[in-house]
């Protein structure tokens, strides 16, 4: 858990159509709940959307880089910090 204060996940439709909305967008479908990585920023709606922005815009990339590229690179920095997203 984050020490920072989040909005839990059964509330998040009830905070308004904005969370409600990013809610469908940021859960993680194989857990069921979303990631403390995006939840804290529950408090900030329009903060978790700027952060799903980049996260999309980062693993979309350029043509540099292949999304198979992408994936893994992102898949060996999870193993390395042993966290499961």
């Amino acid at each position: 858990m984050s020490w920072i204060e989040t909005v839990p996940d059964d509330e998040w439709s009830a905070k308004g159509d904005l969370l409600a909305d990013l809610h469908k967008k940021v859960v993680d479908p194989t857990h069921g709940r979303v990631d403390n990585i995006m939840a804290v920023h529950s408090l900030n709606p329009r903060g978790l959307a700027a952060h799903q922005n980049l996260y999309s815009s980062a693993m979309a990339g350029t043509a540099s880089l292949r999304k198979v590229e992408r994936e893994m690179i992102a898949l060996v920095v999870s193993l390395e910090n042993e966290c499961h997203y």
